[in-house]
């Protein structure tokens, strides 16, 4: 659940009373030490009052080399963005010392830890102050502690937690997990289902070019079990061919039993080794089938080889790639308008492979054709309900019973 600042406060005129007081958004204070920016860039451009230890020889193009391969060492740093505010705002709350946020000692960072993870019980008076609190679910709070982490090591000094520090702190977690039981945690995202997809082929317009690569996307990334990020963009300027999907990149084809199917090589995945390629495999699906979608989107959108493979035309004939929000704004009013609630762009890869696991697929098949590395892939079975008697209903008629 989204954090919602609040103060625990002695209710006027009733000494043993207590109450919350609901805040506006916390904000960091203004420091030259963290310049206004985008949250993925806060990990490098804010800094601390204390000089790192030398990491690298004092050799121009070594100090280069290091500074560059800081920065292409993580993939994502816009979650740690959220990391880093969170951290600040508690020390700001608290008057930490700059001195004492980079490097931060452990008291630092487990009083944060505590902080960030603390919902207080507002009937508890002596819980009562001014202290503003802005809890989040504990698994988030161990997110914001991985921020600080990187934040330490990009800014050239050592991770700031040893193992013992972060078994003391994991202690400490462990217990407001149980205080806070589950008031903290975020719903599960919703899966897309199969008449959710049917519903979206009967309203969109796919001679369209804009519903037309909207149609392939939710195609692909269904039946692919692809994270939403790969068949779209943060925005229209950030598309890179070396990153992004291109048209160069599908191949249609047979398979050994005739079957036709196409094949997505993603130059860059969430679980990709650098300069590993990541293929999704796509299969003839019927009424929403993934392979016509893509074939009517190069017939509706022509583009070139290096062009971004999902992306449509302006009115001015321009081609753009399809940014994530906005093909989520319009598949959501196509679903409202159906009746169902808002979905979300992994709710895609987690209804395709609730589907085909309810379907009673095999799940190595199952892994492997979603690129999971591990059993991870088990958090998405979604919607038991919808498949639950074709695998376990009418059995005692086994028995004539």
């Amino acid at each position: 659940m989204p954090a919602t600042a609040f103060q625990i406060q002695v209710a006027p005129h009733a000494p043993t009373s207590v109450a919350t007081v609901t805040l506006p958004p916390l904000h960091i204070l203004p420091s030259d030490l963290r310049p206004r920016c985008r949250a993925e860039e806060r990990i490098f451009q804010w800094r601390g009052v204390n000089s790192p230890p030398p990491s690298v020889l004092p050799i121009p193009i070594i100090q280069r080399m290091a500074s560059l391969a800081s920065h292409a060492s993580l993939s994502d740093t816009t979650a740690y963005g959220s990391g880093l505010r969170k951290f600040h705002l508690f020390c700001d709350i608290f008057s930490v010392s700059e001195s004492d946020r980079l490097p931060a000692p452990f008291a630092v960072l487990h009083s944060f830890a505590i902080w960030a993870a603390a919902d207080p019980d507002i009937n508890d008076p002596t819980m009562a102050g001014t202290t503003p609190f802005e809890p989040v679910a504990v698994s988030t709070v161990r997110k914001y502690l991985s921020a600080v982490r990187a934040w330490h090591i990009a800014q050239g000094w050592p991770a700031p937690l040893s193992a013992d520090d972060h078994s003391r702190i994991n202690w400490s977690l462990r217990g407001l997990d149980r205080m806070q039981q589950g008031r903290r945690s975020k719903l599960p995202r919703p899966p897309i289902t199969l008449p959710m997809l049917a519903a979206l082929r009967r309203t969109l317009d796919i001679s369209n070019p804009f519903d037309a690569c909207i149609w392939a996307m939710a195609c692909c990334s269904f039946w692919g079990m692809m994270r939403f990020g790969e068949v779209s963009v943060k925005s229209r300027n950030e598309f890179n061919s070396i990153r992004h999907i291109t048209r160069a990149h599908v191949l249609f084809g047979h398979d050994l039993d005739g079957w036709p199917y196409a094949r997505l090589d993603l130059p860059a995945a969430k679980t990709a080794r650098p300069g590993e390629t990541q293929s999704v495999f796509l299969s003839q699906q019927g009424e929403t089938c993934p392979l016509e979608a893509l074939r009517n989107l190069s017939q509706v959108v022509p583009a070139g080889p290096q062009d971004p493979l999902f992306s449509w035309r302006d009115r001015q004939g321009d081609l753009r790639p399809m940014v994530r929000d906005t093909a989520m704004h319009r598949i959501n009013a196509v679903l409202h308008a159906w009746g169902w609630g808002t979905s979300f762009g992994h709710s895609f890869r987690i209804g395709g492979a609730s589907f085909f696991l309810g379907q009673g697929v095999a799940p190595e098949v199952v892994r492997i054709a979603g690129r999971w590395k591990s059993l991870a892939y088990e958090v998405y079975i979604r919607a038991f309900e919808q498949v639950s008697s074709h695998h376990l209903g009418n059995l005692s008629q086994r028995y004539n019973l």
